[in-house]
């Protein structure tokens, strides 16, 4: 498969890039510096340098592409930021000026409250909103610019994501959190991620994933 990846220079892109070319798919990177993309040379790997929120300078990253992935995230927590809102406007943009249909986006389960425990849903999360209001406001207008598009799209929404190893031992629900699922791991996501491209019951579907 042919894949174009955004936000490939990050803890979970990299893990996508790592895991989508060990798994046989060509690989298109987008990246706004080439330096910070820390992985060898391989033959099915290309780096696309372009600013993600200009949708003609990503459209030949993605002309002829299968699907395309977004680990974009925001590097701040203190200050209003559209980092992902913005590259989310982007991106389906540009997919839909190429005619590319299938795209997975990387939230963040913390945002909801549905599925969750009581604990977390009552105590944990008012304080989570508060902490990281600014980056979550982003992402909810960010799954706003997906869900009004026609695309075939998946968004996964993760927990507090950690640098441990692919374990393969995680959980997804459909449309609501995983029950008591607190952390997972940044390989484990891209792993989802990438079995998520194959299943047809998260197109158009919001898919959270945890330990």
């Amino acid at each position: 498969m042919q894949l174009t990846v955004f936000g490939a220079t990050g803890g979970t892109g990299l893990q996508v890039v790592t895991q989508a070319l060990r798994a046989g798919h060509q690989v298109r990177a987008v990246v706004r510096d080439p330096a910070g993309l820390t992985i060898d040379a391989h033959p099915r790997l290309i780096v696309h340098r372009a600013d993600v929120t200009d949708p003609a300078a990503i459209a030949p990253a993605l002309a002829g592409t299968d699907a395309a992935i977004s680990a974009i995230g925001s590097r701040t927590n203190r200050q209003p930021t559209a980092v992902c809102a913005d590259t989310a406007a982007s991106i389906t943009q540009a997919m839909r000026d190429s005619s590319i249909q299938r795209l997975v986006i990387v939230s963040a389960s913390g945002i909801f409250t549905d599925g969750d425990d009581p604990f977390t849903r009552a105590l944990a999360k008012p304080v989570l909103k508060r902490i990281l209001r600014h980056p979550f406001a982003d992402m909810l207008q960010m799954e706003q610019i997906v869900r009004e598009t026609d695309l075939h799209w998946t968004i996964m929404r993760p927990p507090m994501l950690t640098n441990g190893p692919a374990t393969g031992a995680y959980r997804t629900e459909v449309g609501r959190n995983v029950f008591g699922g607190i952390r997972l791991s940044r390989a484990d996501l891209a792993h989802c991620i990438l079995r998520g491209l194959d299943e047809p019951a998260w197109t158009r579907a919001t898919v959270a994933v945890a330990r």
